[in-house]
């Protein structure tokens, strides 16, 4: 049977669909603009998705994203960040999405995930251990666990309230409130929904 495509495209196709939530079609879509787009342009995004791997890097206390050159985040060595406060979220992108309401002045903490066997990720894949040594070298007063409104997440934040207990460290715990729709992700709740749960976290 004859090749209804050139091999390059194909392979674009291929490629594209690939990524999370891109079906066939959308990926044959992607393709074909690409195609039909000017060749600086696709240059442009070749050399930004070959340099993402160099020109990014995570911030070996808060594990948000960084760009290579930088030793810590931003919001993490910026003095008028409230070290004794830390929102502990799952992803990076969770980050941005609280940073939008305005109203958190504290750190950061990434997980890199949340528990769930189905998936493999246990507790040793996530960025705990380091949290706990913060917890004592930041004098931290609050946690805030922001992780997402889901089963893992949940899993994941009385994991996480277990084990701050168990090494005995003095820290007033909280939740997001219940503003955000269960099996929503933090990075997609909106403005509105977010500044509502911050302030109307609830200590565990």
């Amino acid at each position: 049977m004859a090749q209804l495509l050139p091999q390059a495209l194909l392979t674009t196709i291929d490629e594209i669909g690939k990524l999370p939530g891109v079906g066939a079609r959308t990926a044959e879509r992607y393709a074909y603009h690409l195609l039909r787009a000017n060749q600086v342009s696709n240059e442009k995004l070749a050399s930004a998705i070959t340099q993402l791997h160099t020109g990014v890097k995570s911030c070996p206390v808060t594990f948000a994203l960084i760009d290579s050159s930088e030793e810590v985040s931003t919001l993490y060595s910026d003095s008028s960040r409230d070290k004794t406060l830390i929102a502990v979220v799952e992803e990076p992108l969770d980050i941005i999405a609280l940073e939008r309401t305005g109203q958190y002045r504290g750190t950061y903490h990434v997980l890199g995930g949340a528990i769930s066997p189905i998936d493999g990720i246990g507790p040793e894949q996530l960025h705990i251990p380091e949290l706990l040594r913060r917890i004592g070298d930041d004098s931290v007063e609050e946690i805030i666990i922001a992780t997402n409104a889901s089963v893992e997440g949940e899993s994941t934040a009385l994991f996480l309230q277990r084990q701050i207990e168990d090494h005995g460290l003095t820290v007033k715990m909280s939740r997001l409130a219940r503003g955000l729709p269960v099996g929503v992700d933090l990075e997609y709740a909106d403005q509105i929904t977010l500044s509502h749960a911050l302030e109307g976290r609830r200590t565990l």
